[in-house]
């Protein structure tokens, strides 16, 4: 038992998480690229000396990064100790994207600040930020079609990008000789660098206030008490193996389903995840990094176990089969664009699925699952300039016990917002002709699922490229417990007169814009929970009227029978939910 009082150790907990805050805000606040300054596509954490394993995670954080730099400062950690990384020094400022060094995918660029304290390294500090190019066959770096990772942009190895506090000017060269709007970039790496300097005042203040090694002695009792207290929430799990799939439409070059095969063992007070029986690698850029799959399952049980403090001692009873032979452990030369921002949201949706058999009361039915990548390139001739524009979007989430799915929600995997349509307008030559709710897009359910976006995007002025990686074209978000599933993602190509569906409906690259073209995006619904039939009329009634369904929809989806004036005809309604059951 710690010898801490309770008082302090929630103070030094508090003051760890400020910490990583401040980190984030201040990356965000000074960011140059939308992606990070509005969209917060970013992360930042604290990180063991010795290990890597993580100490603390601001909340404001995206989750996907929690295990992703837990692995990459440990990677790190190995290279040093085996001289291939320089040995660090007060100052040094580490980058590295490399996946397959504990990443994700090359555009999630990881900066790392050894921490001292009176001349001895303490922890580390890390960030992530997600770089708007970072080269590769397409601008935005998400190739839909990338069959090896040379295709999709710069991979960069544990390097000092600063030494002793100044940036090395050969290396940033080197950088901004393989990216496009090369010119652009230092403002986001000057932030980068800033947040991690700020984390490092701020920690250097609490470590001041209450000593080394009393802060280290927090630190191992917070983690303690993070792994009890997941211990205790899988005790309550009934013990049994809990089966799933999820599907990821294709990999963007060959035109078939990806499976995710998922065996959930609970016994005694840990989880046991395996992925046996997965697909096998594939060509295109679908392939996740182990560090990824297994940040997704993390970041899935903490979506359900959501008041377990961010450490690592919240992993410790979460065992994962290394999934390997399939592609969810993706090894060089393997292409990995889609891993994080899409198959680990799939990985996310298995765990869902097989523990919503167990638990039915703490799990959502399946979330739109899908960030909605959405890259555009070329030059702006009003400004004489190139740019790359890169978009995410939201969309629904799935029912769950207590409510019904939220619209427009952020992804699975974080918290990462789609940027103001205000500030792209004034960025980028583009309009955007709509941005609404996807009215009738969430599942059926006694709770139904939250609605995803309808978004038309303009090309103003000169010519451009678009690529998109997307998932959940082929297969709507899945409900549980008898709700229905959400409406697939829907991708549109305005040319002209012509309207085209990519052939991977979510998936392509390279697609050329002219002024007047446009590219129309609709995104998933969530899943609905619960028999829809027991929904009340009445919530029935209220969407009809708010227009989020139509009168045949609810009556076909809710056997909800509606009079002229929009109130429930109770006697139609019984009848035909009582003819609806006899059919199903």
């Amino acid at each position: 038992m710690s010898a801490l009082d309770p008082l302090t150790l929630a103070v030094i907990q508090a003051g760890l998480g400020q910490v990583c805050n401040e980190m984030d805000i201040a990356f965000s606040r000074s960011a140059f690229s939308p992606v990070i300054a509005e969209a917060d596509d970013r992360s930042s954490g604290l990180y063991d000396r010795d290990t890597g394993a993580l100490i603390s995670q601001g909340e404001l954080g995206l989750p996907v990064f929690v295990g992703t730099m837990q692995y990459s400062t440990r990677e790190l950690i190995r290279l040093i100790g085996e001289g291939r990384a320089g040995p660090p020094e007060p100052g040094d400022i580490y980058i590295v994207n490399d996946p397959y060094l504990g990443g994700t995918h090359l555009m999630d660029v990881r900066f790392a600040l050894p921490f001292y304290h009176r001349g001895e390294l303490f922890c580390w500090l890390q960030n992530t930020g997600h770089w708007p190019d970072i080269g590769g066959m397409v601008p935005g770096g998400f190739s839909a079609k990338a069959t090896e990772v040379e295709q999709e942009g710069l991979r960069l190895p544990p390097v000092k990008l600063f030494k002793r506090g100044v940036m090395d000017p050969e290396i940033y060269a080197i950088i901004t000789s393989n990216i496009r709007i090369a010119d652009q970039r230092i403002g986001d790496i000057k932030a980068q660098a800033a947040a991690l300097k700020v984390g490092e005042r701020r920690l250097t203040e609490l470590v001041d206030r209450y000593g080394r090694d009393t802060v280290a002695e927090a630190i191992g009792e917070i983690r303690q008490r993070a792994a009890r207290l997941m211990r205790a929430h899988i005790a309550t799990i009934p013990d049994g193996v809990y089966r799933s799939e999820a599907f990821v439409d294709s990999d963007g070059v060959v035109n078939e389903p990806l499976k995710i095969a998922l065996a959930v063992t609970k016994a005694g007070d840990t989880l046991t995840f395996d992925f046996t029986g997965s697909s096998p690698p594939c060509r295109g850029p679908m392939n996740s990094v182990a560090a990824t799959t297994y940040s997704a399952v993390y970041l899935a049980v903490r979506h359900i176990f959501p008041d377990t403090p961010l450490n690592a001692g919240a992993f410790e009873p979460l065992k994962i089969v290394r999934p390997e032979g399939t592609f969810l452990d993706a090894h060089y030369p393997r292409p990995v664009s889609g891993c994080a921002a899409e198959v680990s949201q799939r990985i996310a949706e298995a765990v869902f699925l097989a523990l919503a058999q167990a638990i039915p009361d703490k799990v959502t039915a399946a979330p739109a699952g899908s960030s909605g990548n959405f890259a555009l390139g070329g030059i702006d001739p009003l400004k004489a300039a190139g740019y790359v524009m890169y978009q995410i979007s939201g969309g629904g989430y799935g029912g769950n016990i207590e409510g019904d799915g939220i619209s427009n929600g952020c992804s699975t995997i974080g918290i990462s917002k789609t940027a103001p349509v205000e500030v792209m307008e004034q960025y980028y030559p583009v309009l955007f002709r709509r941005f609404a709710l996807r009215e009738g897009s969430g599942g059926a359910g006694w709770r139904r699922g939250g609605f995803g976006v309808h978004y038309e995007v303009e090309l103003l002025r000169g010519e451009a490229r678009a690529s998109f990686v997307m998932d959940h074209g082929r297969f709507g978000p899945p409900g549980v417990l008898g709700g229905g599933d959400g409406a697939p993602n829907i991708v549109r190509i305005h040319r002209g007169n012509e309207v085209s569906i990519p052939e991977h409906l979510s998936k392509d690259q390279d697609i050329p814009l002219s002024r007047g073209d446009r590219v129309e995006v609709m995104t998933p619904g969530g899943g609905g929970y619960g028999d829809p039939f027991r929904r009340d009329a009445a919530l029935v009634a209220r969407d009809v009227i708010r227009g989020y369904y139509t009168a045949e929809e609810a009556r076909s989806l809710f056997g909800v029978v509606l009079s002229a004036d929009g109130t429930v005809d109770a006697a139609a309604t019984a009848a035909a939910r009582s003819r609806l059951k006899r059919s199903a």
